[in-house]
């Protein structure tokens, strides 16, 4: 029994390690469909691979970092021969996950995102602080290689880190709260589901295809998932909105026609950043009054059972002692 565990371990690290790695293929093969170019570079809006790494970190271990690299190696060789500069990529994509992974378990990170401070700190220290070593290693090669003049360093740098930080501030939160889905239990919340379904399928698609300026309806929908669904809800709306806003601005689509690369990656970025704050700040809000609300609730009820059983002369529930009446009670 004990020699069968011991041959599980390796083959379930192993399998792990290949599906980390599958994913990560994956998921840039899927962020290569959506692509700016910038001084010469292809640039992703919003990396999904930094995301998928994020949270396999986070669910699986640190352990599972050779997947990450494997992942990222077929992407390097998927766009590019591999050569010198190749090993210095392999690194970043790397290391920038595994610095989000360092920076939110120093930080007390908690992967069931209940808390405000969790999705502060998945914001502030996994997707803004962490992902500025892969940026930075990353335009800096293309400079010291020579595909990237020195004066444009800042220009792909910017829209690198960016796309990373969007990664980790949509994709891991889906991931983490995909394995705490539950249906809903009355008919009801699916009637509800099911038309917040059918509004933003048919609301953010004209939104982000029309020439006017109608970006901004979309967030009335982010604020009804919140209310109403929580994180899972609210995150899996802005991921729905920021991929079909992502597609009509490398389609020259929609408010993003007629309009320069840098307005255009100015914008995109904007509206991503904002769907991807609002969706993850106001369903933590909402989950702690949830939460706290419940807990009330709990502390009153045993409150009162604590009370009938005393006034019924009976013993308090749970073991509680009390106290004996007599001539040397105090």
């Amino acid at each position: 029994m004990v020699a069968r565990q011991d041959l599980r371990t390796p083959a379930v690290y192993v399998l792990q390690t290949l599906a980390v790695a599958a994913c990560y293929y994956a998921g840039g093969r899927l962020g290569l469909l959506y692509e700016l170019r910038v001084d010469g570079s292809v640039v992703s809006p919003i990396w999904p691979p930094t995301g998928i790494a994020v949270a396999s970190l986070l669910l699986l271990g640190p352990r599972v970092w050779p997947g990450i690299a494997l992942g990222a190696l077929l992407v390097i060789a998927h766009l590019t021969s591999l050569g010198p500069a190749s090993l210095g990529l392999l690194f970043a994509n790397t290391a920038a996950p595994l610095c989000a992974y360092w920076l939110l378990r120093r930080a007390g990170f908690r992967t069931d995102l209940g808390r405000l401070r969790d999705c502060l700190t998945l914001v502030f220290l996994g997707g803004f602080a962490a992902m500025l070593v892969s940026s930075t290693i990353a335009a800096g090669l293309l400079v010291v290689s020579g595909d990237l003049p020195a004066g444009s360093f800042w220009s792909v740098w910017l829209p690198w880190w960016v796309g990373d930080a969007m990664g980790v501030l949509l994709i891991t939160p889906a991931l983490l709260v995909l394995p705490r889905v539950r249906s809903p239990a009355h008919w009801s919340r699916w009637k509800e589901a099911v038309g917040l379904a059918v509004v933003a399928g048919v609301v953010v698609p004209f939104a982000t295809q029309s020439t006017g300026s109608l970006l901004f309806s979309v967030y009335p929908l982010l604020i009804w998932a919140a209310l109403r669904f929580e994180l899972p809800g609210s995150i899996l709306c802005a991921l729905f909105a920021s991929a079909l806003a992502t597609a009509a601005a490398t389609e020259r689509a929609g408010p993003f026609a007629h309009v320069s690369d840098m307005q255009i990656m100015v914008n995109l970025h904007a509206f991503n950043a904002a769907a991807a704050l609002t969706a993850l700040l106001l369903s933590a809000v909402i989950t702690e009054q949830h939460n706290t609300r419940r807990s009330v609730e709990l502390a009153c009820q045993e409150l009162v059972e604590v009370l009938e059983h005393l006034t019924a002369g009976e013993p308090a529930p749970h073991g509680r002692p009390q106290r004996e009446e007599g001539p040397g009670a105090r």
